[in-house]
């Protein structure tokens, strides 16, 4: 009997054993389940959550803070290019060209509209000459380097309808064309005061003065006509001049309230419009022949030549 009460103490033990052993079997198999089910190896999730920080970072601090700007985006941007601060500054416009237009008449050889100095007509008298100095005269065509010109005797001078006249002088065997651009006060009906120069193609300055006939000419040239008001010319106020015209000019228009008013030339050679009625208008000019050249709306720029383009025929 005693051996048997000694083995159930024994065997009660290895039981005990047996049964701890088995539990924690079980415990382990339990937990490596569980380890694999949640993505691998103890300590695997913050290996797999690595990563995604990873991700987060790869985006730089000033890429996150600066987004590559979106086509909506760029739209104030380029509302701000065109706005007037980033435009260029505003040029003046250059003043624009007169327009004209020419209105050719029927004309007979005798041109109505001349005064004392008429085409086809020789006129006999004498020529002197004169230092011309910077080229300006009582035509108040300004300073010049043409030497060939010459001032007219005052009768023939006639209030300055001789003016921008270009005349042929002969003397002898010899002639000249000169232009008129100066009056000669002192000299008679008929007689000239030409430059040394043109008087030196004629005969010697020694002469002092010479026999003459003179007659009008008609010049072939490529030159424009040209207006210029006179310094101080307001809407207020104005005096305009023709220049470079090829016939002399007998009459200068301006439009005025619908209508062409015939403006008063002076002396001095300018058309004067007291009042101010058509300053900075249109223009009519008509020459002895009667052809007239209509020119458009000329702004009152003082001691400006403004050209028109356009010119008288030639006869």
């Amino acid at each position: 009997m005693t051996p048997s009460s000694h083995r159930r103490p024994g065997g009660s033990r290895r039981a005990v054993l047996v049964s701890a052993v088995a539990v924690a079997a079980v415990a382990l198999v339990v937990s490596l389940v569980m380890a694999f089910r949640s993505g691998g190896a103890p300590g695997s999730g913050q290996v797999a959550a690595a990563p995604a920080a990873s991700t987060r970072t790869t985006t730089s601090p000033a890429a996150s803070a600066e987004p590559k700007p979106s086509s909506s985006a760029a739209s104030p941007s380029t509302t701000a290019a065109s706005s007037p601060a980033s435009s260029p500054p505003a040029t003046t416009k250059a003043p624009r060209k007169p327009t004209a237009t020419r209105t050719a008449q029927a004309a007979p050889a005798a041109a109505p509209a001349a005064g004392r100095i008429r085409p086809g007509v020789t006129y006999q008298g004498l020529a002197t000459s004169y230092d011309i100095g910077n080229g300006d005269g009582a035509c108040s065509y300004g300073p010049s380097t043409d030497t060939m010109t010459a001032a007219m005797n005052h009768t023939d001078y006639e209030t300055a309808k001789a003016c921008g006249a270009y005349v042929r002088v002969r003397s002898g065997g010899a002639s000249v064309t000169v232009l008129i651009n100066n009056e000669c006060p002192e000299c008679a009906p008929g007689q000239i005061d030409l430059s040394r120069q043109a008087f030196g193609k004629l005969a010697a300055l020694s002469k002092g003065r010479i026999s003459i006939t003179w007659s009008l000419l008609s010049p072939a040239t490529s030159d424009r006509l040209s207006v210029r008001y006179k310094t101080g010319s307001s809407r207020y106020w104005c005096a305009v001049q023709p220049i470079g015209h090829r016939n002399p000019v007998a009459r200068l228009e301006v439009q005025a309230g619908g209508t062409w008013r015939e403006l008063a030339r002076t002396d001095y050679n300018y058309f004067l419009s007291e009042s101010g009625s058509g300053c900075g208008g249109a223009l009519r000019i008509t020459d002895i022949y009667g052809e007239r050249l209509t020119v458009g709306a000329v702004a009152v720029r003082p001691d400006v030549v403004q050209a028109t383009g356009v010119q008288f025929a030639r006869h």
